[in-house]
């Protein structure tokens, strides 16, 4: 019975790790800002969340969704969220633990938005779920909830065309 709690105990921690190394967290904007620039055709979809945000945690599924419908395309979704460091064990991993999110997540912790938002885009007031497609050539952003993949998929296809 000794040897079955802790091969339990070895298989959780292990699932902790392995989704604590999936996430990359950075303390500040400017370690993050990289992020934010390519030099590529390749379309990031950055979204910004949080999970204490209802229309954040409503919509993520269809990030999830679209990431599996543009896997084949030159598309990347990450998903940053904008939760406190002492969140990401209580918080934040579990809950892509048990939503299953696949797509990269990376963790900002920087809480003095006021002096950041405006780097991320001049149109943001600061408030979630907010998200930022670009390329080398191009960037759109939007502050606002979408409210089904289809919504999402085709905003993403938009801007493609564009």
């Amino acid at each position: 019975m000794k040897v079955f709690f802790f091969a339990i105990a070895v298989l959780l921690t292990n699932l902790k790790a392995d989704a604590q190394q999936s996430i990359s967290v950075f303390e500040t904007f400017d370690e993050f800002k990289h992020i934010l620039q390519t030099s590529t055709d390749t379309t990031y979809v950055i979204n910004f969340w949080a999970t204490w945000c209802k229309p954040c945690i409503a919509e993520l599924p269809y990030f999830e969704q679209a990431n599996q419908t543009f896997k084949s395309k030159p598309v990347k979704f990450i998903l940053v969220s904008l939760d406190a460091m002492k969140q990401l064990e209580k918080k934040v991993i579990p809950f892509i633990q048990k939503t299953n999110i696949k797509s990269k997540v990376i963790l900002l912790d920087d809480d003095d938005y006021n002096v950041w938002i405006d780097k991320v885009s001049t149109d943001w007031s600061g408030s979630i779920p907010a998200t930022l497609l670009f390329t080398k050539d191009k960037r759109l952003f939007v502050e606002q909830e979408f409210i089904d993949a289809i919504e999402l998929e085709s905003f993403i296809n938009q801007f493609i065309q564009s």
